[in-house]
């Protein structure tokens, strides 16, 4: 239970960090959170954390935003999918490759959402639309060594 509740106050810190208010000039630069856990919980837990989660998280993103229902949940599945496929080589890999294979990750996402938007008629009209991807890049690292102390804390508290 303890895991579930872990993984649930991820997800819900996430979201609460998509919500924060920004500048005009810096929205652009918002990392995407939401992607950011759900990669690591992909990787790390892929047995609790799989396409089903994907979807949930992704409905709820496009609540949150107001956008077409299913836009974000469709590009959390697809990339989740690959995130899954990759899992043994991603944990696997050193830091550095993590980091260049979570910059894949979201960058299709991020392309995914564009072309759905494209679709509608909606397309950002700034190339600024690309510089999240390069920020949850370089927060990775921070966000993986956080999201893995909490981890193991609730691992020494269930078992003592």
């Amino acid at each position: 239970m303890r895991k579930w509740l872990l993984i649930f106050i991820s997800f819900l810190l996430a979201f609460m960090l998509t919500l924060v208010p920004m500048p005009e000039w810096a929205i652009w630069f918002r990392p995407a959170w939401i992607m950011l856990v759900l990669i690591y919980w992909n990787v790390t837990s892929p047995q609790r954390v799989n396409l089903g989660a994907a979807c949930i998280v992704g409905i709820m993103l496009d609540l949150l935003n107001g956008t077409l229902l299913g836009e974000h949940a469709f590009a959390m599945i697809v990339t989740s999918y690959f995130v899954l496929k990759m899992q043994a080589r991603i944990k696997m890999f050193p830091l550095l490759q993590q980091t260049f294979c979570v910059w894949l990750m979201v960058f299709l996402y991020q392309l995914l959402i564009y072309c759905i938007q494209g679709f509608i008629g909606e397309l950002p009209k700034t190339k600024w639309y690309w510089a999240s991807s390069f920020v949850s890049m370089l927060l990775w690292p921070g966000v993986a060594s956080i999201l893995k102390s909490f981890k193991r804390r609730s691992r020494l508290r269930m078992a003592s």
